[in-house]
């Protein structure tokens, strides 16, 4: 694993090992910067003095988790295919953009029965409002910024010469049915059917929870819309009106929990939804062209491409070691370093009241963001010295009024009630929680594949 390295005046320099890290602290010849990512500045060293080596920050973009590898551009290898990629930083961001679309859809749900509940009848509008090109929700919008960032703090931490981006693009159709070709393309699900002509044809005309016939029938949501199923005509049933009452926002195991053989056929006739893979899909060329506002060389590669690499030299699929196979590689090396994780947690909330399930303030929030110099979203580490929550403590911090805060681990675990006097800030909280996570294990034997890489999706869309 390497450090970042910064010259007196903050300019990046070539991170160097722990080692060298250590012996320039102990020696006074450098001072911490900063802990996520450990960073050092030398105090007698300048940019001019020192000798730069060409350095790619490659991406591996995905719906929940993004791996960003920082690599040394080495010799061509012997093998003829490319470079020799020495890794110096594994990465992995682990976005929010569920929870953004869940925030959005609850905001949402009160706004519409407020105005429907509270306020005279108002006529519904819609397509009121216009949207500039290139628009993107904000659950998506997320993903492009998060990253987009943080290749801006890679950049200030270490002198990147080019970028590289895995231009992915998941063939939706195929992930549904692997055998489709030619112009069955374009012929979607629905083709030659309405939707409920097509659901009587799925279904058999009756009832899927009870099997009753010749009955008024009603369209049901598989996954329940609550819980985050989709309108998609593979997540409809027919459901008669008492099951589909009954069933109402329950899970679908739940609801037949003493009839499991039909949930499990069911749900076997229940495609996958696609969310992660149209995430994928619609920012990859957004994220491009703000890789490209960098004013770095980019270079993109395709998701077949990445799995030629992975798999002929043996990697682990991992999302930080697949940025590390981006495009044209002839090599990897160092492999097995430690991944450095940062989660998305937000920055808080405007909100002073707490909300109830119908949108109305159920309770209030303290005024003031800081308590004792401390504020949720803050590193911290505690030295209890006696009682029950003796030991050492090191997280992410919720204050509390109180003085007595909880801190949550890398681990997951939360140490409950310790009192502010015991700790100590490590890093002033920025939106991000941050961990490390051991090397992956070392993957089996590559298996013989063909000798040029196929073009298409290969990755996972998380």
């Amino acid at each position: 694993m390497s450090v970042f390295v910064l010259d007196r005046s903050g300019k990046p320099l070539m991170p160097c090992e722990e080692k060298r890290a250590r012996k320039l602290l102990a020696s006074g010849r450098a001072r911490v910067h900063r802990l996520f990512p450990f960073a050092i500045r030398i105090v007698d060293r300048r940019l001019k003095d020192s000798g730069l080596q060409p350095l790619r920050l490659a991406l591996d973009p995905g719906s929940k988790t993004t791996g960003l590898a920082i690599s040394r551009v080495g010799e061509a290898s012997l093998n003829g295919e490319g470079p020799v990629m020495h890794i110096r930083f594994l990465m992995e961001l682990i976005h929010r953009g569920a929870q953004i679309h869940e925030l959005m859809i609850r905001r949402s749900n009160f706004r519409r029965r407020r105005r429907s509940a509270n306020l005279r009848h108002r006529a519904p509008r819609f397509l009121n409002r216009t949207r500039p090109e290139g628009w993107l929700a904000p659950s998506l919008l997320h993903r492009v910024e998060t990253c987009g960032g943080w290749v801006a703090r890679l950049m200030r931490l270490a002198p990147i010469t080019d970028l590289a981006q895995e231009l992915v693009r998941f063939d939706m159709q195929k992930m549904q049915n692997p055998d489709i070709e030619g112009l069955e393309h374009q012929r979607g699900t629905l083709f030659g059917f309405e939707v409920g002509e097509y659901l009587l044809a799925k279904w058999g005309r009756k009832c899927a929870y009870c099997d009753q016939e010749n009955i008024p029938l009603e369209k049901d949501h598989i996954v329940p819309r609550a819980s985050g199923g989709s309108d998609r005509v593979s997540n409809l049933a027919l459901a008669c009106r008492p099951c589909n009452q009954r069933k109402a926002a329950k899970p679908l195991k739940e609801f037949l929990k003493k009839d499991p053989k039909r949930a499990d056929r069911i749900l076997a006739r229940a495609k996958a939804p696609l969310r992660d893979a149209a995430a994928v899909n619609s920012t990859r060329w957004a994220l491009l062209e703000r890789l490209k506002q960098t004013a770095l060389p980019v270079k993109t590669g395709s998701g077949g491409r990445t799995k030629f690499n992975r798999v002929r030299l043996g990697i682990p699929k991992t999302h930080a070691l697949d940025a590390a196979c981006v495009g044209v590689v002839g090599e990897v090396k160092n492999s097995e370093i430690p991944v450095f994780q940062a989660k998305c947690m937000g920055r808080g909330t405007r909100s002073r009241t707490k909300l109830d399930r119908f949108g109305f303030p159920r309770a209030s929030m303290m005024r003031g963001k800081t308590v004792h110099g401390f504020r949720t979203g803050d590193m911290v580490r505690a030295e209890v010295p006696a009682g029950k929550r003796k030991g050492t403590h090191a997280g992410r911090v919720a204050v509390r009024k109180t003085g007595y805060f909880n801190i949550q681990k890398p681990d997951g675990s939360v140490a409950q009630g310790v009192s502010h006097q015991h700790c100590n800030v490590l890093a002033r909280g920025d939106g991000h929680a941050y961990s490390w996570a051991k090397a992956a294990p070392p993957a089996p034997s590559p298996a013989p594949i063909n000798p040029k890489p196929q073009g298409g999706a290969a990755s996972s869309p998380a």
